[in-house]
């Protein structure tokens, strides 16, 4: 039975605070309350925010319970926004607390909606400029112009107030009364969209026809890289807004709103709103209220959009859906994905999963008729599949020192001599992965991690890519102390572009790696002006995979095709042929007279992934990654769950998790296996011990009720020792 939606003066309701675990008891205020409602109660000697969960639920005396101290002028979460939590909970094992703080991230919404004091860009550049006022400048400059909270403003600037109100003085800024929340600008979905090729047009129909039936339904929408996926989405946006309810499309790269937010304002002539840790205090919350009272048509967001309150969900688009990013690994484990189908189900929405490289279990979900599929087979308009080769380097002559092969500059000098852009890739962030002193051989390492530290010549640091720490890179060896004898060993896409530097002087190269850009802004302006044409050779990481068109680009190169082909990582063979897949299909996109090139440079030719990716015969490959999934009982079809215990005393997890493993006696009554304990491959993160356990089950087991009561019948554990629960885990580090 649902719970009532409305509760009377002095009415025994359960409140969900996002402090405590499970919910509380307390009276309804004078008013009533509704369910969802967002309130203020008493906690012990603190107030703290919540929301109305449903009926009372204790069983002592009502005259104990205290009443709600202050309702919060908010739009209530909807009791679809309320199950969703609910079930997201049960399936990850997560604190509902943890998750009404999710669904609640917004600054400020215990404040009334009425106007507030913002500070924005009014007047030139002041007459005197300082290093301080310029970094206020830059922040105005990087969120497009946004207004800011005059606190959010020096903060994120990193200066005093007092040089933000000495703008507000010289007349650079502005400071003004202005509404909380605005409603967005009415998309119209009448407007015409981009003239449709015939699988296209089919595609769409279907989407509309889906949409038309006010039902849950899931569909893989799979299609080349350049096969308009996005023309087609966007019609199923369009039918979305038509019929008056909402639509989220998730992005994996804030990179990539940039573009994408420019083709939806061409389509229905304005902007949609914009969710990601790039706006600002002021828009995030203006968005969040939005959302919940149905005043915004569209979001475009990262992961955590999914968590808005939108009054009337009715489509969610996950592009890119084979994409890691997609999963959190931090307080909450989640897959946006997977989570994006559930909030679907609960809110009679349409799912479109999008990719030109769908993840294994999506394939075999659109295989076994879980989901529906769609295909688009050939490249929009006039452009051709890129030609795939390999350039054996056990055949080529390479200089020492040197990563780019001769047949592949001699490939990159010809697209120079034409005019056309050249992509280098390299799935290795700065200048190298290890230093070392060529004198002891010490390598240097994190002093927080078992991890070696990385060179980024560029900011001329040592950086962790496990916790970020950094320190400056040493002239003498840490270990020997000898000087002059510290070496950078193997390449980084800092230390690629110093070679395209040597080896191309006359050509202009552009370095995209998400660690070189201060802001997403700044991101976004190098990616729009590599669409422009003013570069010549583009050297990235992954960031370059990931739906960005440049018309000129027609040749693309893989440095180091055999970087993730190896280990035991359940997903290697299929992350690497998605990106490698991805990657090369950013040449030749705009079609013209010259067909793309894609060459990758490999030890392995004839390895299976490389293999797959010259034939072309991608539902091979995905159907003989399915077929040993299922060979070995691993996902999709089994269930795995990891377990990660973390402590700074690395006896006390280790004993801890020991003590664990033993009483597992309710994984087995479900025919599961436990794995570990063992350490971690990284065993040791921001001075933390990690124990990892690994748990696989039958598809159809209760993993979830097993392992909650396998942790409920754990001793206590020691204090500052930190577990949680992965279910379904992308990463086993």
């Amino acid at each position: 039975m649902s719970p009532p939606l409305f509760y009377p003066h002095g009415a025994r309701i359960a409140v969900l605070t996002q402090e405590v675990v499970g919910v509380l008891d307390y009276l309804a205020p004078e008013g009533g309350v509704r369910l969802g409602q967002l309130v203020v109660v008493p906690l012990g000697p603190r107030r703290v925010m919540g929301a109305v969960w449903g009926p009372g639920i204790g069983d002592f005396d009502a005259a104990r319970l205290r009443p709600v101290a202050r309702l919060i002028d908010a739009p209530p979460l909807t009791p679809g926004m309320i199950e969703f939590l609910i079930r997201m909970g049960e399936y990850t094992l997560t604190p509902l607390p943890l998750l009404l703080r999710m669904a609640t991230r917004a600054p400020d919404l215990d404040q009334p909606p009425s106007a507030r004091r913002i500070i924005h860009r009014a007047g030139p550049p002041p007459a005197r400029m300082t290093d301080a006022r310029a970094a206020v400048l830059r922040v105005i400059e990087d969120h497009g112009g946004a207004g800011f909270a005059p606190g959010e403003l020096a903060q994120l600037a990193g200066v005093s107030a007092s040089v933000v109100q000495g703008l507000v003085k010289a007349g650079t800024l502005a400071e003004v009364l202005a509404p909380r929340d605005v409603p967005y600008p009415r998309l119209d979905p009448g407007l015409p969209g981009k003239p449709l090729a015939e699988d296209q047009a089919e595609a769409a129909e279907t989407l509309r026809d889906a949409l038309k039936s006010h039902a849950y339904g899931t569909t893989l929408l799979r299609g080349v890289t350049g096969s308009g996926k996005t023309e087609v989405y966007l019609e199923a946006v369009a039918e979305c807004l038509r019929q008056g309810r909402q639509a989220l499309v998730l992005l994996p790269e804030i990179a990539l709103s940039a573009e994408f937010l420019d083709r939806v304002e061409a389509r229905f002539g304005a902007r949609p709103g914009e969710w990601h840790s790039g706006i600002t205090r002021t828009e995030r919350r203006r968005l969040w209220t939005m959302a919940a009272q149905n005043h915004v048509g569209l979001v475009v967001g990262a992961r955590s959009a999914l968590f808005l309150p939108f009054a009337d969900l009715g489509l969610i688009v996950v592009d890119e859906e084979h994409d890691s990013s997609y999963k959190q690994e931090d307080a909450v484990y989640y897959s946006a994905r997977d989570m994006a189908v559930l909030r679907a189900s609960v809110e009679a929405a349409q799912v479109v999963l999008a990719s030109a490289t769908p993840s294994v279990e999506s394939w075999v979900n659109a295989g076994s008729g879980k989901y529906r599929r769609l295909d688009l087979r050939a490249r929009y308009g006039t452009a051709d599949l890129p030609e795939m080769g390999t350039i054996d380097l056990r055949q080529q002559e390479m200089e020492r020192g040197r990563w780019i092969s001769p047949r592949l500059a001699a490939e990159i000098r010809a697209r120079k001599e034409r005019g056309e852009q050249s992509l280098l890739f390299l799935n290795r962030r700065g200048y190298a992965p290890i230093t070392a002193c060529r004198a002891c051989g010490q390598q240097i390492g994190c002093d927080h991690c078992d991890a070696r530290m990385v060179e980024h010549r560029f900011q001329n640091r040592l950086v962790c890519h496990q916790c970020g720490a950094t320190k400056p890179i040493p002239n003498a060896c840490p270990s020997c102390g000898v000087e002059g004898k510290m070496t950078a060993i193997g390449p980084g896409v800092e230390r690629l572009a110093e070679e395209v530097a040597e080896r191309f002087p006359e050509a202009k190269a552009t370095v995209l790696s998400s660690d070189l850009f201060h802001s997403a802004r700044a991101l976004k302006e190098a990616i729009a002006e590599i669409g422009a044409g003013s570069t010549d050779i583009i050297i990235g990481t992954q960031i370059v995979a990931k739906g960005h068109n440049f018309p000129r680009l027609t040749l693309v190169g893989v440095i180091d095709a055999d970087l993730g082909l190896q280990g035991a990582d359940l997903r290697a063979a299929e992350r690497s042929f998605q990106l490698m897949r991805q990657v090369a299909g950013r040449a030749g996109r705009e079609g013209g007279d010259a067909r793309g090139l894609a060459l990758l440079q490999t030890h392995q030719p004839d390895h299976p992934v490389i293999r797959a990716i010259l034939s072309g015969e991608d539902e091979a490959f995905w159907d003989a990654e399915a077929v040993a999934r299922q060979a070995a009982g691993m996902p999709p079809f089994g269930r795995l769950a990891g377990i990660i215990l973390s402590h700074p005393d690395q006896p006390v997890v280790e004993d801890y998790a020991r003590e664990l493993a033993r009483r597992a006696e309710p994984l087995r009554a479900i025919g599961a296996e436990l794995f570990g304990p063992a350490p971690a491959p990284i065993a040791r993160i921001r001075a933390r011990y990690r124990v990892r356990m690994l748990i696989r089950a039958p598809r159809q087991a209760p993993v979830q009720g097993a392992i909650a009561e396998w942790l409920a019948s754990a001793p206590k554990p020691p204090s500052n020792l930190r577990l949680a629960v992965d279910i379904d885990p992308q990463s086993f580090l």
